[in-house]
């Protein structure tokens, strides 16, 4: 099989696909990817911090994003159901409607409960947004990697990004404004808006090519072929385990870290200003340059080599914040920390994304995809929410993030590994592949 991407070609024919109507639909859809995320992340991160919420109970609402790691559970809903009447629109198209809504109807949930006076209500709200993310993101990535053709996995990955970034961003940002001038009630309802560009580019670009229409399903036994098909067809693969074992380990350290920067943030006593200056500010434009970058190491050298250095660097970014941490309040470290992380991220986001994606086999697009972006931080998303609170308390912020930088290490070997023994272009499926043009 030839190297995905090709790692062939001049800057300039790198950057042409970016203009291309599928990968700018990605971007739109990113946007409303990343808005959920951010508001049970960081935004609710700060939220229950400026209320005078225990570290530890902070730190344990980081569970709430577990439910994006279940959400395999339902995905095959999405690949084989149809919805009745508003179905008409099409399988990926009346799912993004109707996800879009949930999502709204959950935010709305979280804006109007106080975590003052009702903590557990607050916990409610925040796994019922995780739930409606993670349902949108299911039919999301679905609707995206039938959209992209297979030359266009890279491109596609890297504009999904820059939309989840700036989505992410722009409701964390919309947030933290509108609730120093309204209250977070207000801040949450206005950042419902967000699962529009999605919505709205569904019924614009309409069913993707790629699409393969679901198998009718009868009887208990279709379903349950439904449900399994996705690990029966993975698991036939040339070393799948050592996929699924990647896929499960190599982001440990880097979710261990990126869900406690704010805690860092609050308690080395930066302003809500600086935060946004610099967290959030300046790590945007960051990100996007990542983003920028990662697409051009896709294009340049294929695949397999530019995930290594994206694993490389995601590695080295947490040190930087044990740096940080070791050198106490800084703006200028605390740029150059933020900077370095958004870089790192940006380019993993591209590479790692578009191996993923190649990863589906378009019979379970949906599915598929849930179980690997589901398992990709579920490990870290854990520790996360039941030890990071208590191992900063324990071991400081600087050892803190030097252990979640030993923990990248064994990603990096393994993949490492599996690009000596071939298992890298052996382990793609039919998105990789088919153009669509034979439905």
């Amino acid at each position: 099989m030839t190297e995905l991407a090709g790692g062939t070609g001049n800057w300039i024919d790198a950057v042409k696909p970016y203009v291309e109507k599928a990968p700018l639909a990605s971007f739109f859809l990113g946007v409303s990817s990343g808005a959920p995320f951010a508001m049970i992340a960081a935004t609710l991160t700060t939220r229950l911090a400026q209320d005078g919420i225990d570290k530890k109970a902070v730190t344990a609402f980081t569970l709430a994003f577990l439910v994006y790691n279940l959400k395999w559970l339902w995905a095959w809903v999405v690949d084989g159901v149809r919805l009745p009447i508003i179905g008409r629109l099409g399988q990926r198209v009346s799912w993004l409607i109707v996800a879009g809504l949930f999502v709204m109807a959950a935010i709305t949930y979280l804006a109007l409960v106080d975590p003052k006076t009702s903590l557990m209500q607050t916990a409610y709200a925040a796994v019922l947004v995780g739930m409606a993310g993670a349902t949108f993101d299911i039919v999301i990535d679905a609707y995206r990697i039938e959209l992209l053709k297979p030359e266009q996995l890279g491109v596609g990955s890297g504009m999904s990004q820059y939309g989840w970034r700036i989505g992410s961003v722009a409701a964390g940002s919309l947030a933290l404004v509108l609730a120093s001038r309204i209250g977070w009630h207000g801040a949450y309802l206005a950042c419902g808006l967000f699962a529009l560009p999605a919505m709205l580019t569904g019924l614009i670009m309409g069913e993707p090519d790629r699409h393969r229409d679901p198998i009718a399903r009868r009887g208990i036994g279709e379903v349950m072929a439904s449900i399994t098909g996705p690990l029966v067809e993975f698991f036939k693969r040339r070393g799948a385990v050592l996929v699924l074992l990647f896929i499960l380990m190599h982001k440990i350290g880097d979710t261990l870290a990126n869900l406690t920067f704010r805690l860092l943030f609050d308690d080395m006593g930066f302003t809500n200003d600086e935060i946004a200056i610099y967290d959030v500010g300046m790590g945007f434009w960051a990100y996007l340059a990542g983003i920028f970058l990662g697409g051009m190491l896709y294009a340049r050298l294929g695949m397999k080599r530019s995930v290594l250095i994206s694993l490389i660097l995601m590695c080295v970014s947490n040190f930087s914040f044990a740096a940080l941490a070791a050198l106490g309040k800084s703006n200028w470290g605390m740029a150059g920390a933020i900077g370095f992380e958004n870089i790192a991220s940006g380019i993993g986001g591209v590479t790692v994304v578009a191996y993923f994606s190649a990863l589906c086999d378009l019979r379970f697009t949906a599915a598929q995809y849930a179980l690997i972006s589901a398992a990709a931080s579920i490990v870290g998303r854990f520790l996360t929410g039941t030890t990071a609170g208590g191992l900063i308390e324990q071991m400081g912020y600087v050892n803190f993030y030097l252990l979640t930088t030993a923990l990248a290490v064994p990603g990096i070997l393994l993949f490492w590994l599996m690009m000596r023994a071939g298992l890298i272009d052996a382990s793609v499926g039919s998105a990789a592949t088919d153009t669509g043009d034979a439905r």
